[in-house]
């Protein structure tokens, strides 16, 4: 097995000395905040949005369901509604002094039509807030890291099966909304190394082939040298998970990353075939690579903070993080 030690990213440019130390964190919750439910992906099983808003509301929290979240496209049946209702929903939220946390409903496809419909000056003219999403929503994080400098939560969504039907995955969502400092330590009884070794860097990433879908666009990053990148996917086979990483790899994003955490490949192959392609475009770079960490399509996921720094333990199988994900109000 490979080996990589604590002392810097491998091959490729240099990490920003200002991101190393993390992105903005906005603040925890406290019961009786307001939260925003939106839907800038795919439609929502109004079923299961009602049973997520009430654990959110059970939590102490005070739901709004933004007002195009059960809309429809009246030609394209895979969205949640027009490209502008989406963003429309997404930016009232967030510019609204009232809401501290805007999650999305679920994921699916969307996100790409109306994240460049959004005006990110006026989003970034208001204080931060928790913005909580997986999936799709891959393309909203990178967004809100490269324009807005914020850290984001890569976790369940508000109508996701995960989060209304896994305890575990729900309480992991509240504890890092609400104690922060309680939920620094990331791993699972799955995580093992793949490629052994230390390193630090500033989370960062996501779904894979949505990442693979930024490259060149506005919201992209060069790379993410320096970065501890998390990678999961869901849905694709072991040769498409080939091509994904070797888009990201022939483009340059991974020039310079510090280490990589995996999560879930939910209905991507025999997980042999899967650790092979990982082990195989990933083993190069020289730097630790952990698998199995237990966050993204499964049953049971971890809610994983983006934008704060942490120290990558392949051996031990562990991703700790040296800030919370949330800051306290006067911090």
């Amino acid at each position: 097995m490979a080996q990589y030690t604590l002392g810097g990213p491998g091959p490729g440019p240099a990490p920003d000395p200002a991101r190393a130390r993390g992105l903005t964190r906005p603040n925890r919750l406290v019961p009786g905040d307001r939260i925003a439910v939106v839907a800038p992906s795919s439609p929502i099983d109004p079923a299961r949005l009602t049973a997520g808003c009430a654990i959110l509301r059970s939590w102490g929290l005070e739901v709004d369901v933004a007002p195009h979240v059960l809309d429809g496209h009246p030609l394209v049946g895979h969205l949640a509604g027009e490209d502008a209702d989406r963003a429309a929903d997404l930016q009232a939220a967030w510019l609204d002094p009232a809401v501290a946390a805007v999650v999305c409903a679920r994921g699916g496809y969307g996100v790409h039509r109306m994240v460049d419909l959004l005006d990110w000056d006026a989003m970034r003219a208001v204080a931060p807030k928790a913005f909580i999403g997986f999936s799709d929503a891959t393309s909203l994080h990178e967004a809100f890291a490269q324009r807005l400098g914020i850290a984001t939560l890569y976790g369940p969504m508000a109508a996701a099966a995960s989060f209304v039907l896994d305890g575990p995955t729900a309480d992991h969502l509240r504890r890092t909304l609400f104690e922060p400092a309680a939920t620094t330590v990331l791993t699972s009884p799955t995580a093992a190394p793949l490629v052994a070794g230390r390193a630090r860097g500033v989370t960062a990433g996501g779904c894979a082939s949505v990442l693979a879908a930024e490259r060149g666009t506005p919201a992209a990053r060069l790379s993410f040298a320096g970065a501890v990148l998390i990678l999961e996917d869901v849905n694709e086979q072991p040769y498409q998970l080939d091509r994904i990483l070797t888009q990201l790899l022939r483009s340059g994003a991974l020039e310079g990353v510090a280490g990589v955490a995996l999560g879930s490949w939910e209905g991507c192959g025999r997980p042999e075939r899967v650790r092979e392609v990982m082990l195989d475009r990933l083993g190069p770079l020289g730097v630790p690579v952990l698998q199995d960490l237990g966050f993204g399509h499964c049953s049971s996921t971890l809610t994983v903070p983006l934008g704060v720094p942490a120290l990558l333990d392949a051996d031990a199988g562990t991703l700790t993080l040296e800030a919370p994900a949330l800051a306290d109000a006067a911090s």
